[in-house]
């Protein structure tokens, strides 16, 4: 009796120690988990959020010396922004991963920037931008920077998460900027005084423009001639503008960089108005440029004998003595709604202005593909590039313009191993041996990385930035982001195979999208129903009118009896309507809670009994597959 007794007292005795035992175990096995699997993920998300692009693996793979990347964050200054938090944890894990990536060549580094402390004069010191939100009153820092071996830093100001999009690109451009410090060389072929204008009366150079002048700042822009027969291999994107008449041999050594790899911007145009034309033909000669052999290989065209006019983004415009204000269909200021959110190059851009633009199409089976940047809106037309040249009014437009409620492209971006233009190579001069020149490429071998641009007046000083002297300095005042556009797409057309191919990447928001559309069908309803009840209150004031018209008595203050009905009949149909217009409300309301219940008996029922089922189902299927084990091990005995 008293054996079995300490027995019982026995068994709670093992029972905590196997809890005691069960928790090492479970800690242990956690810690062995974390660091034999550490650095492996199983993305499951729809949009692959954490799972770097190919073209970041490759930059991260290609850090020759050591880059020291610094992730200043105000963790405290965050506390009551969850929204904020959230973000900074994504750029966090995203900046891990990459250092994880990167086999010891990117070295991370967080700093919580506090109030009045030696890291926020290190914030400060590399030009980062602290902002002020939520209830917190200290600043708040989410920004990047980042130095190299060679003493070079760069940086990114603050991450914006209304950009989250863009995230991975902005990170990965960061890295391999810094990555390779040598300042890339620009080739800029035109015929526009971009860099100095001439000024005849004074025989002295003019000042050049001012997106010349912020090229030179960020890259070395190496001007060439406009009688080039070879493009020098150091010089990683060719900017051509306003092409106008260039000889075969120049067509083709464009053809052959961009199809060794080149990168390479064209602005092309119907009709530039900055082209002041040949000072010996009387007529002023043509104002129009194109790369039509180039192109017309890839399938793709710029009709260069009209302009794309638009009523919607038309701009107002001083014109004469008196600056007169004339709404002008040829001069557009297109807004982001025409622009790819998608693109770096016009996802941040807010206002983009041309002149007199031309139009982009492809073929239906060109081998370049072709992604629309800048389009213009539904309401544009096209007008006669020849008649712009006599134009002496611009409301003339407006007389004869018909929309054609087409979206015409102004800017792509184009790739695809696009053939040669010529397909033998250049004809040999005269008395040369006919023959294919040595090293002559027939097609590209990669996809080719083109940005097209059907306009060139965009470029010019007055269609986007004020100018002004202030004690002898320039200072410059920008209305519209064309400047910012060049950049852009220099910047990313600079930027290796690698990082052009970074994708722009979904956000974690999740709307509830069938809620959405709910909501969109319960509006489309009710503005149905308001339609018709404001319809019917016209024609009852319609008939109402009528009624009183045709009195004898021609009395204004007492209601006819058929006057009075039709009042009535109008109230009783507006109580009806205004019925209908709250069921549709509880519709809506009822449709969205059937919806959250059927959600909530998923999550709750259905998920937990198939994950239960198919834990059953492992377990049978294995016990299974040992009852047959031990049966032939027992056949073998």
């Amino acid at each position: 009796m008293s054996t079995s007794n300490s027995g019982d007292r026995q068994k709670p005795l093992f029972s905590r120690l196997g809890l005691v035992a069960l928790a090492l175990s479970f800690i242990v096995g956690m810690s062995l988990i974390n660091s034999v699997f550490r650095g492996l993920q199983l993305d499951l998300t729809e949009n692959r959020l954490y799972t770097l692009s190919e073209g970041t693996g490759k930059i991260l793979g290609k850090i020759a010396e050591p880059v020291h990347i610094y992730l200043f964050y105000s963790d405290k200054a965050t506390a009551n922004i969850p929204a904020l938090r959230t973000y900074a944890g994504r750029v966090r894990e995203m900046l891990e991963t990459f250092a994880s990536r990167s086999e010891g060549k990117l070295v991370l580094q967080v700093i919580d920037p506090l109030p009045f402390s030696e890291e926020e004069d290190r914030a400060s010191g590399f030009g980062l931008r602290a902002i002020n939100a939520g209830n917190s009153a200290d600043p708040i820092y989410l920004g990047v920077a980042g130095t190299n071996s060679v003493g070079d830093d760069d940086i990114i100001p603050f991450l914006d998460p209304a950009k989250e999009a863009f995230l991975e690109y902005d990170l990965a451009k960061l890295v391999h900027t810094l990555a390779n410090p040598k300042k890339p060389v620009i080739g800029l072929l035109t015929e526009l005084p971009l860099t100095a204008e001439f000024n005849p009366m004074s025989r002295q150079p003019g000042q050049p423009w001012v997106i010349a002048e912020q090229m030179r700042q960020l890259f070395d822009v190496r001007q060439l001639d406009a009688g080039l027969e070879e493009i020098a291999d150091d010089i990683k994107v060719l900017m051509v503008v306003h092409p106008k008449d260039l000889p075969d041999a120049t067509l083709y050594a464009i053809d052959q960089f961009v199809l060794r790899g080149g990168r390479a911007l064209f602005f092309v145009d119907p009709f530039a108005e900055v082209d002041q034309g040949d000072p010996a033909d009387p007529s002023g000669g043509s104002r129009a440029s194109n790369l039509k052999r180039l192109l017309d290989a890839w399938g793709i065209h710029v009709d260069d004998s009209t302009a794309v006019a638009d009523d919607r983004y038309a701009m107002t415009v001083g014109l004469g003595t008196d600056s007169r204000p004339v709404r002008h269909l040829g001069v557009l200021g297109i807004e982001p709604a025409a622009m790819s959110p998608d693109d770096i190059i016009t996802s941040n851009l807010n206002l983009m202005t041309f002149a007199f633009p031309g139009h982009i199409t492809r073929d239906e089976n060109a081998p370049a593909s072709m992604l629309p940047l800048v389009e213009s809106s539904e309401l544009a037309g096209l007008v006669p590039a020849d008649m712009l040249a006599v134009m002496s009014d611009p409301e003339m437009l407006h007389a004869d313009f018909a929309p054609t409620g087409e979206r015409y492209v102004l800017a792509a971006r184009l790739s695809g191993k696009v053939p040669s233009a010529f397909p033998n190579g250049l004809p040999a001069p005269p008395g040369s041996p006919p023959g294919t020149p040595e090293g002559h490429l027939a097609a590209a071998a990669e996809p080719v990385n083109v940005v097209l641009v059907a306009d060139t007046d965009l470029l010019a000083d007055q269609l986007w930035v004020q100018s002004q002297d202030f004690f002898g300095q320039r200072v410059h005042t920008a209305f519209a982001n064309n400047g910012d556009f060049v950049i852009n797409a220099l910047d990313n057309l600079l930027g290796s195979g690698d990082l052009i191919s970074i994708r722009s990447r979904a956000t974690f928001q999740r709307p509830f999208t069938r809620v959405q559309d709910l909501r969109r069908e319960a509006d489309a309803r009710f503005r149905s129903a308001e339609q018709r009840l404001q319809t019917e209150l016209q024609e009852t004031e319609i008939r109402l009118g009528e009624l009183q018209a045709s009195r004898a008595d021609q009395s204004a203050q007492i209601l006819s009896p058929e006057q009075q009905a039709e009042i009535e009949r109008f109230q009783t149909r507006r109580l009806q309507l205004r019925k209908e217009l709250r069921q549709v409300q509880r519709g809506l309301d009822r449709d969205i809670e059937r919806l959250g219940s059927l959600l909530k008996v998923l999550n709750i029922t259905v998920v937990p009994l198939l994950v239960s089922g198919a834990g059953l189902l492992l377990v049978m299927l294995r016990r299974r597959a040992q009852r047959r084990t031990r049966d032939a091990a027992g056949h073998q005995r």
